[in-house]
């Protein structure tokens, strides 16, 4: 995947003060190699923070600049890192960073694995430096191949160097990086399930407290970071909080920068690092070059497909958390996907409500039994078979499923594009209700219990 820079009037020059993440990319898509990533000031913020930097230093920078997870829930990295225990005789800890990246429409860390496998690598040296943790695992998501392929070499690479193992950069610090291809499933995105099938359990989410900074791998305390997040920490130790903080744009309440992109019957589908807070306008049309000839933006996601809908005058919304907030759904993972005007929205959630019930780990009954059913009732409807109460019934499991009705966040992710769906194109819906079924007759005789 090549990452595109098109911008309004020309091409957008990446550079390490407005491009942190991207601007060592090379042209032609290979990936930087471990030369390459030196040469371009590369491991330059490891040795910074390992040489004047104390390890708690390290973790209040973080939270000082503001960097929030990228992962999609958006939490601020800086307050994970503080839960991590500070008792000193705890001697086993462990780092591990989510790149089971099976969000549909979703391929920003797929990128920054193929093309900069160095950056991940640093940005995780530097949080195992600030957590303590002796041992990282990179949980990937087991059909990016070439990704593996590309962090294993960049691995060995930074061992040879003495950058990862024993003793690193002389410090007395020991830190052991392992690449683990997960089995393929959804839920692993959730961090307690990741943690499940990195131990060899089944992938279902644990309750929570305790949370993984007091009980995680193996019983020991872990932190878990999404990719994008970590690859943001070497130029934060880099360059400071003040200047990360100033990449965002005017009015955005998130700071840095955020891979977002574009899918869909778009001119220019790809994906681009921009400042928190540009709109969705921006990226659609300055960027994504707006929709194919013969085609009519119908609505959009802004950030997954377990985002809620959203139409063309939405738009204009600032792409940061509380900016999409405002217009009804989540930022999610900043990569939005266009839907055109001839996609049948009841055809489209059929299909997402399928993937979701298929990778429902199937522990709590809401999710279980209710995306199936939801499945049934779209798929009824999709055949003009529906029947008068459907629809009902399908918003009424959007409420059965949202946030705090089930164990982990699936379900509430599942069905926020389902109620949106229904909000905004409701006549598609009805659409598919047989005519029959509009009056439901009486029962020709009374049942009465116990006769």
């Amino acid at each position: 995947m090549t990452l595109t820079s098109f911008g309004p009037a020309n091409r957008i020059k990446r550079t390490a003060e407005t491009h942190p993440l991207t601007w060592r990319l090379r042209d032609d898509g290979e990936a930087v190699w471990l030369d390459e990533y030196q040469a371009k000031n590369g491991y330059a913020a490891a040795r910074k923070a390992f040489a004047d930097m104390a390890q708690d230093d390290i973790v209040q920078t973080v939270k000082d600049s503001g960097l929030k997870g990228r992962g999609g829930a958006g939490f601020p990295t800086g307050v994970k890192w503080g839960l991590m225990p500070k008792d000193e005789s705890i001697n086993i800890r462990y780092l591990l960073c989510n790149a089971d990246e099976m969000e549909p429409n979703t391929w920003k860390d797929r990128m920054l694995m193929e093309q900069l496998p160095h950056l991940l690598i640093e940005g995780m040296l530097i949080s195992a430096r600030a957590l303590k943790t002796y041992r990282g695992y990179i949980f990937l998501r087991g059909e990016y191949t070439t990704a593996a392929k590309h962090l294993n070499r960049a691995v060995e690479e930074a061992k040879a160097a003495g950058l990862l193992g024993k003793n690193i950069l002389g410090s007395g610090f020991d830190f052991e990086l392992f690449v683990h291809t997960g089995a393929g499933r959804y839920i692993c995105g959730e961090e307690t399930a990741l943690i499940n099938s990195l131990e060899g359990r089944r992938a279902n989410p644990r309750s929570k407290p305790p949370f993984p900074a007091a009980v995680g791998v193996w019983g020991k305390p872990t932190c878990v970071n999404n990719v994008e997040t970590l690859c943001n920490v070497p130029a934060i130790i880099a360059d400071g909080v003040d200047w990360y903080k100033s990449l965002a744009r005017e009015g955005s309440e998130d700071m840095g920068t955020k891979l977002m992109g574009f899918s869909g019957k778009v001119k220019n589908p790809g994906l681009w690092e921009l400042p928190f807070g540009v709109t969705g306008r921006e990226l659609f049309e300055d960027y994504a070059g707006g929709m194919r000839d013969g085609y009519k933006l119908k609505c959009w996601q802004p950030g997954g497909a377990g985002t809620g809908f959203l139409l063309p005058e939405h738009l204009d919304a600032q792409m940061y958390a509380g900016g999409i907030a405002k217009v009804g759904t989540r930022m999610g993972t900043g990569l939005a996907m266009a839907v055109d005007d001839s996609v049948n929205m009841v055809s489209l959630l059929r299909n997402m409500e399928e993937f979701f019930s298929r990778e429902s780990c199937g522990f709590c009954t809401p999710c279980r039994d209710g995306l199936p059913w939801s499945v049934k009732l779209l798929r009824a409807i999709e055949n003009g078979e529906g029947q008068a109460g459907d629809i009902e019934t399908l918003l009424g499991l959007v409420g059965f499923l949202g946030p705090g009705k089930t164990f982990c966040a699936h379900a509430p992710g599942a069905v926020e594009p389902l109620g949106s769906a229904i909000k905004y194109f409701r006549p598609e819906f009805e659409a598919g209700i047989a005519p029959s079924s509009a009056v439901v007759p009486p029962l020709a005789k009374p049942i009465v219990v116990g006769a």
